[in-house]
């Protein structure tokens, strides 16, 4: 799977294990920045990683920064696409089923690599349910 990964200086150490495992994995990783801890804008990188997400380029990603919150609302902003604020697997997974989700958000403050793994994994092999969650997906890119 092509999955692009952004965060901002508080979630580098973070970025850079979930970037080396999904490559392990076998996934094909672009990580769109930063590549220091000196201080930077999330906003940046999450309308970055939205815009590989929205046009193809990257079937999934991951936004990273120090709560997750900020970068999740930046990711957000794009209308094609649906960023979740994850702390636990189960809520990555009910992202993918529920919600279509093709970005999660994750606090690299509040997170540890292993959880962060734990949701990262939830979140690349749930699939979209449809049916009945369709409809609502499609009110979350036109709403009226």
């Amino acid at each position: 799977m092509r999955i692009a990964l952004a965060s901002d200086h508080a979630a580098i150490e973070l970025k850079a294990s979930l970037r080396d495992w999904l490559i392990e994995q076998g996934h094909e990783v672009a990580d769109l920045g930063p590549e220091t801890t000196d201080s930077v804008d999330y906003p940046d990188f999450g309308y970055k990683l939205a815009g590989v997400v929205a046009d193809g380029t990257a079937e999934r990603g991951i936004a990273l920064c120090g709560s997750g919150i900020g970068i999740s609302m930046s990711v957000n902003r794009n209308p094609a696409v649906r960023c979740a604020l994850v702390s636990e697997p189960l809520s990555a997974a009910l992202a993918r089923e529920h919600n279509d989700a093709n970005c999660i958000a994750l606090g690299a403050r509040l997170t540890g690599v292993d959880m962060a793994k734990a949701c990262v994994t939830a979140f690349l092999d749930t699939e979209f349910a449809g049916g009945r969650h369709q409809r609502r997906v499609d009110k979350l890119s036109n709403p009226s």
